[in-house]
């Protein structure tokens, strides 16, 4: 007798059993659905286009529900960029699938939107490209809980998932809501996959469920992340803040401490008690002694282009900028004892700068590292969020 052949069935993506989690808005498209890291209202916020790009980058968005399927399907319709010359798009990165919390399968996202550029910055030309699927067979019998984690460097419209059995709403599991935000450091768009990134190693290790709220090249203090904070649930936070501040030069020290002061307080406004948090930048050799703004050099390595002789006038470089974070959970720590610090080396020291390969971004393996040093600091005895 022949083997009994399933039909694949088509699970709502909205409003039905399936939870979208690390996403706080989704964007109904074309397509389907587009998830988004920060809320609808902050769009009209943006100064620079390039905060919207980074927002529907989906670091740390999964799909999340119970099921007893032996096989799923995902249809997604990915957007990836491309500098003319380049000969194809860049990497689309992996969709990982977690079955009772355990690495079942990775599979390359599908490439389907282009959007090419003549170079790093520049307006885009779309080619439209067209959704693929992505096929998870051989599951375990029986009940379960999956995680379907999206690529955290590519913008993934959400098209279609099918199923060979029943698909349920996930189960409370107790965890608590970590909130996180920070630069492309935090972001990992480098990491070998979205588990990978250095908040999502941490947070398995912690037993924790991270919301990952982190922009690459946009960690500026900007007042609506502060806002989305503070009105969202969150039972620990925490900020990683310095690297693009002094990379774009965007602060002087005068105006530095009382923006971190304000961010604080804006969050602190709902969440008065919440452990929180604050980490300096990890180590990058171009910017320790010198401010920014960066360069890119022919080597592809990053490079400080300001004068170091202004830092006597208020340009920020990493030392000033750890110091002054330093200093002002100190004189906070008087009257709010759940604010914690921490010296951003101590996830990424400067021993380690060969594990910078443009002198910036970590490797994927410093990625892991940083999460599971991250994991080692916060959630242990006595740690800010033990």
């Amino acid at each position: 007798m022949g083997a009994v052949t399933v039909a694949m069935r088509t699970v709502p993506l909205m409003d039905g059993p399936v939870e979208l989690r690390g996403a706080l808005d989704a964007e109904i498209t074309p397509a389907g659905v587009m998830p988004r890291r920060l809320p609808a209202w902050t769009k009209d916020q943006y100064q620079d286009p390039s905060v919207h790009g980074v927002t529907v980058m989906p670091s740390g968005v999964r799909l999340v529900f119970r099921t007893d399927a032996r096989e799923l399907e995902f249809e997604v319709l990915t957007s990836t960029g491309q500098l003319d010359g380049d000969p194809g798009p860049r990497p689309t990165g992996m969709l990982e699938l977690l079955v009772n919390g355990a690495l079942a399968g990775r599979r390359q996202a599908p490439v389907g939107n282009v959007l090419r550029m003549a170079g790093p910055g520049a307006a885009p030309r779309v080619i439209p490209g067209e959704p693929g699927t992505v096929r998870f067979a051989g599951l375990p019998a029986g009940m379960k809980d999956v995680e379907l984690w999206l690529p955290q460097q590519t913008p993934t419209e959400l098209v279609a998932l099918r199923a060979d059995g029943d698909v349920l709403p996930p189960s409370a599991d107790g965890r608590r809501r970590w909130v996180h935000h920070g630069s492309s450091i935090s972001h990992c768009i480098e990491a070998d996959g979205p588990t990978g990134t250095w908040p999502v190693v941490a947070a398995a290790r912690g037993g924790v469920e991270v919301i990952n709220l982190s922009q690459a090249g946009n960690a500026l203090l900007d007042p609506y992340v502060a806002r989305t904070i503070r009105d969202m649930p969150a039972d620990l936070i925490s900020l990683k803040a310095g690297i693009n501040i002094v990379s774009l030069a965007a602060f002087r020290l005068r105006t530095f401490g009382p923006a971190v002061h304000g961010f604080l307080d804006t969050i602190r406004d709902g969440h008065p008690d919440t452990p929180l948090l604050l980490m300096s930048p990890i180590a990058c050799p171009a910017h320790e002694e010198a401010p920014g703004p960066t360069t890119t050099g022919p080597d592809g390595k990053i490079a400080a282009v300001g004068d170091p002789a202004q830092v006597a006038a208020g340009a920020l470089t990493l030392a000033v900028v750890r110091a002054e974070l330093e200093r002002i959970v100190t004189v906070r720590r008087k009257h709010d004892p759940h604010l914690h610090y921490l010296d951003g080396r101590d996830l990424l020291g400067p021993d380690e700068a060969d594990d910078l390969a443009d002198g910036l971004h970590p490797d994927a393996a410093a990625y892991r590292r940083m999460g599971e040093r991250f994991a080692a600091h916060a959630f242990a005895d006595g740690g800010p969020f033990h």
